[in-house]
């Protein structure tokens, strides 16, 4: 419980016979006040009291009777020297004479009969010390023994409390205190030459502290002062208290002239240090504190029992609240005068809700003797008030007073001055007038809340608190005499702030006491004044018909009362810890005004300089933005925002300044003031009127009969004796003048709080105010920072009430702008939402649901709308506006509706206009996009067809566009355009719709393309050719348009495709009119049902398996303009893959070409053909009767026979390569294109033709990626010529078909159900598709596809042929075996193991295959020079040395014979002809050989390699050897071939 600076304080009483107070002071001053007291409470934890200020009073000036807050200072009468010239003499010696003895036992007798005066009956009132000290100057021990001791017991006698045997009376316990002996020893005296404790030279101080004296006063031996004053006065048993002390006093403390001259001649070697004496100071202020809280522990104690025992008896006769109320304050004051200022707050407290009890239980039994005693039914000073007023009222109309008033003041204080300050302790004897039962209602709750409000200033710190504390504290020190420095230096007290908390209780408290007083103050003139009639009505709360002149009065008092009452507590309130924004009241010329109103606070008490001031001038103004500036988070670290309580208090003063400019703003309104809300335009439903409240105790006489007292008189000025309120009441600028300053001050003291609710309300109450006042601009200021919030907390009816005001601001302001985008936006929008909320509620009330909710009338916001179209068109930029803000219910109505004989569409949108007014929409329009896919985005925009007029309430529009691009697609745009105001809606592509909001909750639109409208599709061309850049067709179909112009865009859709668009060639009759740019083509005139094709050849950065290409058609028709646009797909990787492989002959070359599937679908190969070339020449054996079908796991090989051609040269490569070209066709394209047929036959048959592309486009993507048809199945299909459709059935068709409607606006057509329902009916009808069986001659009819594929002969320098031959005749085993071709002889031989078989190896070789140009002059040209052809190989102008191996396995065969050997070959002796190409009987080898099988079976011949050798120079001088290596054949002739395979397949 830390009260810093508390004011408490207890009285001291001294006795100072020998006039030594003086020579104590200096020491004792500097440590007061007292300082950490703890005391332990009875009903309660340990109170600590941090600060105890002691009034220290000379004996025989207490007065008992004087309460402490009347009491002077304390004033301490020094007598003056003695002029005899001997004051040091006797001073400083013994008791010079018997004179001087008996007139300080005179001084010591004197407080006697003082003493012993009557004590007051009730204790409340008394005020006596809580402790008595007798200070004693005794110089040696004859003085002590001759006079000092008699003279200490008489004071005791006297003075002091009776024996501790004898019981203490409870008057006695009221006026507990204790007492005290402190002997203060001069210089120079045989005392200050002894020690505190005899036999010790160094005195341990801490001892004279804690221990009493254990010498016996028997025994024997010479003891100090202070040991015989112990023995003396202390007692002698063991609980006694040590009551004695000694002060030594420093010989510099004393002043010079009463130092006494003599010295004592026995020195005793002791001497005081300066810790000794600081431990005796500390010592004796220790058992200041210990004796003070006994004798408060007692008189605590002593209270507490009257008070129960009283509480007990209140049930008695003849108890009076008034009595116990003064006993009981008596505690309260006890804990206020030791610092325990919480404690006595609490008893204020329990006596307020006593006093409440009381007048509750008077009320309830009517008999106020009965129940605490009676009060007085009226304040007199409130009813002389009233009185005055009234007679100034009389005055002012020309009436005489009936009753003559005596408006002089009497001697009680005659008519209260409430603009003084109302609420004050001191205001009044309150005290003499409660214990004497003249005390009126009103009285005692002023008296009671002015002690709580001043015990609570001190808890707070207040800064009026805290002055008089330093009033004090300077008194205290005054009393140090003039020459005398104090021996401990004085403290130096800190500015310690106040505690904010504290204070903004007050203010609480301040809110409860002003209306609950109001109304106190009301009844006590009413009471005082008005008949016994009307003070019974109003006790009971009921509405009074009063006589109007002293109605007006009773208002004006009460209200200048609350008034006072409410400036007085912010005047005390007021703390510069509060960072109070500043002010954004400023006069229209940026000064302030010279108006007679000053500043509310400053009424009573003068204005506090302090750097807050300085603090403020420094803030940045106020941000046109936002609203007060906020500072950061250093300054709010280092600022008082972090201080405890601080809003707390911000918001209470906030609200004392609301609850004065209530007060203003009801005396106002008697003069037809009033703060603008009368004024402000209400957008609220008419129809319902005002309803009056009608009592039901009522009778119809009692309306018949008109009150005596219903004249209404004007406003009068009379009872209103505050100061300011009066000024402000006496012309209407002051009125409003101070209502804007008080409505300011709580607004920003709400800010400072960070009351956000509140913040607004007063900015609301500023703006109103403005505008009522016509100034527009500030109106416009504090509107544009208020509305929101508002709008925000759902205040929709104020929220357009002050929108309607922010507009006429702006407008008379002439800012259009602002007028346009925030004042009729914002207005036009919150009624919009209005309306919005009404069509919900009407909606909900038809469910049987809901609650009535008052909405605003539509004729306050009728006009607004048109008048924003009308002011926007004078505008620069465009509005831009949310459309949700002004229609809800937006949904497409139905599918999409296409136009018959032409490319559109439409789709009709329905949305519900909130808006009031009907305006006329110069355009519609609506966009549909899909998400990113391969092509990029695709959107359309449909607009209406002319302006369109929206009114209010339910609305449908057709929107139509002449682009078609066939898909799905999502509304993500709507705008709609009137003057220069956009209402625009948009949103994302994909984007899950809020089911919550009443827009597009289903925006999807799907889009087909008819069967007969313009069509461009893109398609593979029939012939690949691998030699050159593959080509895609676009074909064109004009469908039943008649075409006058058209132009088409190609453009890739595939990231790396590149359309050479330069090489494009149009397929047919039909011709470009010009080309305007790559890849834009541009026709004239095409006729109705009209297809042509475009063809282009493309190239592709890296390997892909599909190229899309987009083509953008713009037509122009009879009926318009059209657009159509789309992306399509074809795959482009190769259908077949071919793998061949060369064997070479000596004459010939035979090729395999191994043709497999690269699908999973099978192939048809209708028939192949190998072209020749300038060098080559193919031929094929017998072609295939019907096409062959080739399966993934079944390739087909076609073998060819090339020859060289006799007589030719080798030519350029490019003429030497061969083509093959063959005619397929791939299963899955003929299954797709036979339900494209079937399909697209029965549609038309069925009437729904135009849907043929969109169902053909579902199926085939079924069938062919759909997952339907695997590879098994087509091979099934394949071999058996059917394929089932029973992989369809189990397709949901409905889910395929979304938002397919009507084929026309008149609704004929199909949509999503019948189309699915004829699926499932051609199913059941195709159960099985006969696949066609195409013949060879069928195949220009069934157009197959075609691919050619170069073939390219590899260049062979030399082919060698080994032929190892048995001799004739070969003795067989077996006789007679034909060959395969029926010769006898042909067959293979049989023969025995280690028969021995004698066997020629012939060598043979040919240049023909070595196809390489060759130039022949290049190897001769003159000067050894080379030409650009190309030179003659070494191969051919130089011999070629070669060597042969025969080997075999060891197991099977046994080589006899030359089996290694070399030979060589001729150059070429003539590069022009053929001579030396070939080997000649001459130039071939035969080497006889002898074979013996060693093994029986099937065996082949031994291997033959051959190798080039090729000499090099070496150490041994043995060439390397390098050629081709031989193979077994199973056949007499053994070829030593090079095998060469090469492969065409996916690219």
């Amino acid at each position: 419980m830390e009260q810093p600076f508390s004011s408490s304080k207890v009285t001291v009483e001294y006795f100072d016979p020998h006039d030594v107070f003086k020579l104590l002071a200096p020491g004792l001053i500097p440590r007061l006040p007292l300082r950490d007291l703890h005391w332990q409470s009875h009903n309660g934890p340990v109170r600590s009291i941090q600060t105890l200020h002691i009034e220290l009073v000379p004996a025989g000036a207490v007065n008992a009777t004087v309460p402490p807050s009347t009491s002077p200072p304390p004033k301490i009468a020094i007598s003056p020297p003695l002029e005899d010239g001997f004051q040091a003499a006797t001073v400083g010696g013994r008791s010079g004479s018997t004179e001087q003895a008996e007139s300080i036992g005179a001084a010591l007798r004197a407080p006697g009969p003082a003493g012993k005066e009557r004590r007051h009956q009730i204790p409340g009132l008394r005020r006596t010390p809580y402790l008595k000290v007798l200070l004693v100057r005794c110089d040696d021990n004859e003085t002590y023994k001759s006079t000092t001791r008699a003279e200490i017991r008489e004071w005791i006698k006297i003075n002091t409390p009776p024996a501790q045997n004898k019981p203490a009376s409870n008057a006695e316990n009221h006026d507990a205190f204790e007492w005290l002996i402190i002997h203060v020893v001069i210089p120079n005296t045989v005392a200050a030459t002894q020690p505190r404790i005899a036999g010790s030279k160094a005195p341990d101080s801490s001892s004279d502290a804690t221990t009493k004296t254990s010498t016996s006063r028997w025994r024997g031996g010479s003891s100090t002062l202070l040991e015989k004053l112990r023995n003396d006065f202390n007692g002698s048993s063991k609980t006694a208290v040590d009551r004695v002390r000694q002060i030594r006093i420093g010989i510099n403390d004393v002043p010079y002239d009463l130092l006494p001259r003599v010295v004592p001649a026995v020195p005793t070697g002791y001497h005081e240090t300066e810790q000794d004496s600081e431990n005796a100071w500390a010592d004796t202020i220790g058992k200041v504190k210990e004796l003070i809280l006994s004798s408060f522990d007692t008189r605590v104690s002593q209270y507490e029992e009257d008070i129960k025992e009283r509480d007990g008896q209140r049930a008695l006769p003849g108890w009076n609240f008034c009595t116990f109320f003064i006993l009981k304050e008596g505690l309260a004051r006890g804990f206020e005068s030791v610092g325990l200022v919480e404690d006595a707050l609490m008893g204020y407290d329990e006596l307020s809700v006593g006093l409440d009890a009381i007048i509750q239980e008077q009320a309830i039994a009517g008999s106020a003797e009965a129940h605490g005693g009676a009060l007085l039914a009226y304040t007199e000073e409130l009813k002389n008030l009233a009185q005055k007023a009234i007679s100034q009222i009389n005055r002012a109309d020309g009436e005489v007073d009936e009753e003559a008033v005596d408006m002089q003041p009497n001697e009680k204080g005659g008519v209260a001055d409430f603009d003084n300050i109302p609420i004050s302790p001191s205001k009044k004897l309150y005290r003499e007038l409660i214990l004497a039962n003249n005390v009126s209602l009103f009285d005692f709750r002023c008296y009671i809340f002015a002690r709580q409000i001043s015990l609570l200033l001190r808890l707070g710190n207040a800064w009026s608190t805290r002055e008089e504390l330093l009033a004090k504290l300077k008194e205290q020190q005054e009393l140090i005499p003039r020459g005398v420095a104090p021996s401990t230096p004085m403290p130096k007290h800190a500015d310690e702030s106040e505690n904010l908390s504290q204070l903004a209780e007050i203010c609480r408290r301040t809110l409860e006491f002003v209306p609950a007083v109001s109304l106190v103050a009301r009844k006590d003139i009413i009471s005082a004044l008005g008949s016994a009639k009307e003070a019974e009505e109003i006790s009971n709360g009921k509405q009074l018909s009063l006589d109007p002149v002293l109605l007006e009065v009773t208002e004006n008092v009460v209200a200048s009362f609350a008034f006072s009452v409410a400036q007085q507590i912010l005047a005390q309130t007021s703390t510069k810890a509060l960072p109070i924004p500043p002010s954004t009241l400023a006069a229209p010329d940026g000064h302030e005004p010279k108006a007679a109103i000053p500043e509310p606070k400053t009424m009573m008490h003068p204005a506090r300089n302090s750097s807050l001031q300085s603090r403020i001038a420094q803030r940045p103004p106020p941000s046109p933005i936002g609203f007060f500036p906020r500072a950061t988070d250093s300054e709010m670290a280092n600022s008082s925002y972090a201080k405890a309580g601080l809003e707390e208090l911000a918001a209470r003063r906030a609200e004392l300044y609301s609850l004065s400019r209530n007060i203003l703003e009801v005396c106002g309104k008697k003069r037809g003031w009033s703060g603008g809300w009368a004024d402000v335009p209400m957008v609220g439903e008419s129809g319902v009127s005002e309803m009056e409240d009608i009592s039901l105790d009522d009778d119809d006489s009692s309306k018949k009969e008109a009150p005596s007292h219903s004249i209404a008189i004007q406003a009068s000025m009379a009872g209103l004796k505050n100061e300011l309120l009066q000024t402000a009441l006496e012309k209407k600028e002051d009125f409003y003048r101070l209502y804007e300053i008080l409505t300011d001050k709580a607004l920003r003291h709400y800010t400072v709080a960070e009351h956000e609710h509140s913040i607004q309300a007063n900015m609301a109450d500023l703006a109103v105010l403005k505008f009522h006042l016509k100034e527009y601009s500030d109106a416009a200021f504090y509107f544009y920072r208020a509305i929101p919030f508002f709008g925000e907390s759902a205040w929709s009816l104020l929220e357009l009430s002050m929108l309607l005001m922010y507009a006429q601001c702006l407008k008379e302001l002439r800012q259009m702008d602002d007028y346009v985008t925030k004042a009729l936006r914002q207005l036009l929008v919150k009624a919009a939402a209005a309306e919005r909320d009404r069509v919900q509620q009407k909606s909900v009330f038809r469910r049987g649901a809901g609650t009535k909710t008052q909405f605003p009338e539509q004729s306050a916001i009728a006009g607004y709308f048109t008048d924003l179209l009308t002011t926007s068109s004078a505008l620069e930029k465009e509005v831009k506006i949310p459309l949700t803000s002004f229609f809800c219910d937006i949904e497409l109505d139905g599918p999409p509706v296409h136009e018959e004989g032409q490319d559109s569409f439409s789709v009709y949108l329905k949305l519900h206009s909130l808006v009031v007014d009907e305006f006329e929409a110069q355009k519609l329009s609506l966009r549909i996009s899909t998400a990113p896919v391969i092509g990029g985005l695709k959107e359309i925009w449909l607009q209406s067809k002319g302006p369109v007029v929206i009114k209010p309430g339910r609305n449908k529009v057709q929107l139509q566009s002449t682009t078609t691009m066939a898909g799905s697609y999502e509304v993500d745009q709507i705008r709609l355009s009137s003057s220069k105001v956009l209402l625009h809606y948009e949103r994302e592509v994909g984007q899950p719709p809020d089911k919550a909001m009443s827009v597009l909750r289903n925006p999807r639109v799907a889009l087909y393309q008819r069967a007969s409208s313009l069509d461009v599709q893109l398609l593979g061309t029939k012939e690949v050719r691998l030699d050159k850049n593959n080509s895609l067709d676009l074909e064109i179909s004009a469908g039943w348009n008649s075409i006058k112009s058209l132009e088409i865009k190609i453009k890739s859709a595939t990231g790396g495709l590149r359309l050479l668009m330069a090489e494009t060639l149009v397929l047919g009759a039909l011709q470009p009119a010009k080309r305007t740019e790559a890849g834009s083509l541009t026709f004239g005139a095409i006729p109705a049902e009209t297809s042509f094709k475009i063809r282009f050849p493309f190239t592709v950065e890296h390997d892909m398996l599909h190229v899309a290409v987009k083509a953008e058609v713009s037509y122009s028709t009879d009926n318009g303009t059209f657009s159509f646009s789309k992306t399509s797909s074809v795959p482009i990787t190769l259908a077949l893959g071919v793998n061949v492989q060369d064997v070479f002959k000596h004459d010939a070359l035979f090729s395999r070409f191994t043709v497999s599937t690269a699908t999973a679908s099978p192939l048809r190969i209708f028939r192949s053909e190998l072209l020749g070339s300038a060098l080559f020449e193919s031929h094929f054996g017998s072609p295939p009767s019907h096409p062959i079908v080739v399966f993934p796991k079944q390739p087909a090989s076609l073998l060819y026979k090339i020859a060289r051609k006799k007589g030719v040269r080798p030519v350029h490569k490019k003429k030497q390569t061969l083509f093959l070209r063959i005619y397929y066709s791939v299963l899955l394209d003929e299954i797709e294109a036979l339900f494209e047929k079937l399909l697209t036959e029965e549609l038309v048959e069925a009437g729904l033709g135009e849907y043929a592309k969109v169902i053909v486009t579902k199926v085939l993507a079924w069938v062919a990626h759909g997952g339907g048809l695997s590879g098994y199945d087509l091979e099934k299909a394949a071999l058996l010529g059917e394929l089932p459709t029973a992989f369809l059935t189990d397709v949901k068709w409905e889910k395929q078909f979304p938002g397919i409607g009507p084929l026309t606006a008149d609704g004929s057509g199909g949509s999503a159900e019948s189309l699915a329902a004829f699926v499932r009916g051609w199913l059941e009808r195709h159960p099985k598709l006969l696949l066609p069986h195409p013949d060879l001659k069928d195949a220009a009819t069934v157009q197959p596809s075609t691919i050619v594929i170069p073939v390219d002969i590899p260049s062979i320098t030399i082919v060698h042929t080994a032929d190892i031959r048995l001799q004739e005749p070969l003795d067989s085993v077996t006789q007679g075996n034909e060959d395969d071709d029926g010769e006898e002889g042909g067959g293979y031989p049989t023969v025995c193991t280690n028969q021995l078989l004698p066997a020629t190896l012939h060598l043979k070789w040919t240049r023909m295959w070595d196809t390489t140009t060759i130039d022949p002059s290049a190897a001769t040209a003159p000067g050894g020079g080379k030409k650009a052809t190309t030179p003659a190989p070494l191969a051919r102008t130089q011999d070629l040395e070669f060597g042969y191996e025969i080997t075999a396995p060891a197991d099977t065969w046994l080589l006899g014979g030359r089996r290694k050997g070399r030979f060589i070959i001729p150059a070429v002796p003539d590069l022009e002809s053929d001579e030396g190409m070939a080997s000649t009987p001459d130039t071939e080898a035969d080497i006889s050989l002898l074979l013996i099988p060693l093994r029986e079976g099937w065996l082949p011949f031994p291997n033959v390699e051959i190798r080039e050798v090729k000499s090099s120079a070496g150490a041994n001088g043995s060439g390397e050897t390098d050629g081709v290596g031989g193979f077994m054949l199973p056949v007499r002739d053994m070829d030593i071939v090079r095998r060469i395979t090469r492969t065409w397949g996916r690219r």
